[in-house]
């Protein structure tokens, strides 16, 4: 089975790693809704505090596929910023990076490739290319993708259902131009099923 299935089969929830196919009968989640390895009946011991927290911070880093590292750099200049709240703080800049926004707006079917997408040079932050997944957006940023990669074969199914997609709310999707421009900071109540306080929890020990 698919590494990406069994990071979502043991958060216990579907992270729509697998784009589309998620939607599918076919999820990994929906045919085997355990943890991977245990064929048994769950156990009635519940988790610790501890367990928790570690559960919720596992389930957001992998739901961005980001390293431990890059995640915990994350959630310490969110603890540290002065006038917000360290879970928003969190919240906003991962969604604020721009593999995440080639997402969100639309252009790739899951992050992963989005992060592709970016890595091999085809989007553009106002109109300057940029190679960097975890690059920083801010409130007016337009995001575009080089002509070069809407005429490959890996588009083919974006551009035809582009004109009805509906990205967030903090998003403008121009769909004949294929650009998409962040007009407010991201809304962290669409990201409910995260419990973001025990995260910051797990990294103040």
């Amino acid at each position: 089975m698919d590494s990406k299935c069994k990071i979502c089969r043991r958060a216990g929830e579907k992270l729509f790693l697998k784009g589309d196919r998620c939607f599918t009968p076919k999820c990994a989640v929906a045919r085997k809704p355990y943890p991977p390895g245990v064929h048994t009946r769950p156990s009635r011991r519940g988790l610790s505090e501890f367990g928790m927290q570690l559960r919720e911070k596992q389930k957001l880093r992998n739901l961005y596929q980001i390293r431990e590292a890059q995640f915990s750099n994350y959630v310490h200049k969110a603890m540290a910023s002065k006038g917000a709240d360290a879970a928003d703080a969190l919240l906003q800049s991962l969604a604020l990076r721009l593999d995440n926004m080639v997402f969100q707006a639309g252009f790739a079917q899951s992050r992963s490739v989005a992060r592709q997408v970016v890595s091999h040079g085809h989007a553009r932050v106002n109109g300057r290319k940029t190679t960097i997944p975890s690059y920083a957006l801010r409130v007016g940023d337009t995001v575009t993708l080089s002509d070069r990669i809407w005429k490959s074969a890996v588009m083919k199914n974006i551009e035809p259902v582009l004109q009805k997609y509906v990205p967030p709310a903090w998003i403008i999707l121009d769909g004949d131009r294929k650009t998409a421009t962040i007009s407010a900071h991201p809304e962290t109540k669409d990201q409910v099923s995260f419990n973001t306080k025990l995260i910051i929890e797990y990294y103040a020990r």
